[in-house]
């Protein structure tokens, strides 16, 4: 009997795996796409974003005002509104420190590492010697690695300000967002031709819809209380630099986990190396604020929005600031939590296409046996 197989270089090439090729390979190039083009893709995803902020007050609106343009007319004047009344009241004073922190900064760099700030601080607080000694040794031995850190620390903060021009942009950008969103949503469902593949597609579209709609103003939120907070009591308490501080500290608070120990970071150092005398009671404000943040405004506002494991949020948090500093930290959760919900829609699908292989076969094989 002659063999029906084909020859051997044949025999590796068939359907499973010309399909498996196929999708490597449209994988592969759109990552090559958008690391090519990450820089606008980035600019789309906070103009997407800031859309998601802004939909709730458009949705109220146009229903009152009987079109959704006129609606975003409205929020958009309401926006400039609110901005051009803090510019007004905060710009002065805001100017004012900010060049006084960009002229002090460098002289109060090279006293804290010399060790005199140490000195005058264990002086003020009555340090005992030997701990002055032993913490000024630390700071010599590792000055060179500390100097290392803080030029990165600043380049990493420096370079999201090449981009100054996007705060232009990106509302121009979410104006179309917020107009057509939904009509573009709904189209990606388009894209499949199976029916099964347009529901999964659909149900894609709709948990991400919910999840960052959710996260976005569930943060933007938090950010805008820690701003608040951070202002006022520091200003209270006339910490130098105070509206510098808590502007940073509210931005910071868009990076998970890391972001607000950055910040309490820097309202501890800036004030101390600046010669502030309440170090405890800053101290005491920062840990008081971090607990009432984390575990009660944070669980209440944000609820169940992510659904992300602390470590992982880390993890997503630190890879994307690798893989593309400030701008990669932001939005790495959010990627982390579509890709959460990729999977489980994918997983989900597949478990059902399962069962119904199951009861199919179930219900053939008696029907076959009669």
């Amino acid at each position: 009997m002659q063999d029906a197989r084909p020859p051997f270089p044949l025999r590796l090439w068939h359907w499973t795996t010309a399909r498996v090729l196929y999708t490597s390979a449209i994988i592969i190039l759109i990552l090559y796409l958008v690391r090519a083009a990450r820089e606008t893709f980035t600019l789309f995803l906070f103009a997407i974003l800031f859309a998601y902020f802004l939909a709730p007050l458009v949705n109220r609106l146009e229903k009152p005002l009987r079109s959704r343009i006129a609606a975003i007319g409205a929020v958009y004047l309401l926006l400039a509104g609110v901005i051009t009344g803090l510019i007004f009241l905060l710009a002065p004073t805001l100017s004012e420190q900010t060049r006084d922190l960009a002229v002090k900064l460098p002289e109060l760099l090279n006293r804290a590492s010399s060790g005199e700030l140490l000195q005058a601080f264990a002086q003020k607080h009555h340090w005992p010697a030997d701990r002055v000694n032993a913490i000024q040794s630390i700071l010599q031995n590792h000055s060179d690695a500390l100097s290392t850190i803080g030029a990165d620390i600043g380049r990493s903060l420096a370079k999201p300000a090449t981009h100054i021009w996007w705060l232009l942009l990106i509302p121009i950008l979410a104006i179309f967002f917020l107009k057509d969103g939904e009509k573009i949503a709904a189209n990606i469902g388009g894209i499949a031709s199976d029916p099964e593949d347009r529901i999964l597609i659909n149900g894609l579209t709709a948990d991400v819809n919910v999840m960052l709609g959710s996260y976005i103003r569930s943060q933007m939120i938090l950010a805008l209380l820690t701003l608040v907070a951070y202002s006022l009591v520091l200003s209270v308490l006339r910490v130098p630099y105070a509206l510098i501080l808590g502007p940073l500290a509210g931005f910071l608070e868009f990076i998970p986990v890391v972001g607000p120990a950055i910040a309490a970071l820097c309202a501890l150092l800036i004030p101390a190396l600046a010669g502030y005398s309440h170090m405890l009671l800053l101290l005491a404000f920062i840990a008081i604020w971090r607990l009432l943040q984390d575990y009660v405004n944070a669980p209440r506002i944000m609820g169940k929005s992510l659904e992300i494991n602390p470590l992982l949020q880390i993890f997503a948090v630190l890879a994307g600031g690798e893989i593309a500093g400030v701008v990669g930290a932001l939005v790495s959760v959010p990627v982390a939590a579509i890709l959460r919900i990729i999977w489980r829609r994918m997983h989900q699908n597949s478990r059902d296409q399962s069962s119904t292989s199951y009861r199919q076969s179930s219900i053939a094989q008696p029907a076959a046996s009669d």
